[in-house]
């Protein structure tokens, strides 16, 4: 049995669409406010930020800012984005769930695996009907925000088989390098081709993951 870790955001959900203006409206106050200087922000600055637990962006982004601050920013972000979501600007990557589907029924065991909190993993979860592909979840703050490869550690006595994770950012490919896992980089997603590089296969489509999986599994 071959167990695909699936990343989400950037791998499977296009987060850009809620992030986006989300990061732009949060930027917006805390300049407002005299905490940062204004700025504008392209969506590569901000894409870049996509992949990391909130906790860890937030103390790399702007680590000069009193905590408090922080993490009334961080906690300001996340209920926009929640709102977005559930507004239905959010979206599953077009062809996603098609190719969750196949996966699923070709017998693979689908496992979620993101740098997320817990209620941003059940609001994704009811809005997009993850239960419908995945047969297991997990989060980073289940984990008290360790690394993914160590999260790996922890998850990996409880499945039998084999693994491989796919996903768009560093924190993935290195989940797959540490352990000695094969691993499919998303390019289509928002971490540079070089931080994909040790990935075996790099995609270009997400509809381009089957293929790949079986490439690595046959």
């Amino acid at each position: 049995m071959t167990n695909l870790i699936f990343d989400y955001d950037g791998t499977i959900h296009n987060s850009m669409l809620t992030y986006a203006p989300a990061f732009r409206d949060t930027m917006k106050w805390l300049s407002d406010n005299g905490y940062i200087a204004e700025k504008e922000y392209t969506d590569h600055e901000i894409s870049c930020w996509l992949g990391f637990n909130s906790t860890d962006m937030w103390n790399a982004f702007h680590p000069e800012l009193d905590p408090e601050i922080r993490e009334k920013a961080r906690l300001m972000l996340g209920k926009d984005m929640a709102e977005r979501v559930d507004s239905g600007e959010g979206a599953l990557y077009d062809g996603a769930e098609e190719v969750l589907s196949e996966l699923k029924k070709s017998g693979y065991t689908l496992i979620f695996m993101s740098n997320c909190r817990f209620h941003y993993l059940e609001r994704h979860k009811r809005v997009f009907g993850l239960d419908r592909f995945f047969d297991f979840f997990y989060c980073c703050e289940a984990f008290d925000f360790i690394p993914k490869y160590e999260i790996f550690r922890k998850i990996a006595p409880s499945h039998s088989g084999s693994f491989t994770v796919i996903g768009d950012r560093f924190h993935d490919i290195e989940t797959a390098a540490r352990n000695g896992l094969s691993s499919i980089g998303c390019a289509y997603g928002f971490g540079s081709r070089e931080e994909l590089s040790q990935a075996d296969i790099i995609v270009d489509h997400i509809k381009d993951i089957p293929y790949a999986v079986k490439q690595l599994t046959d």
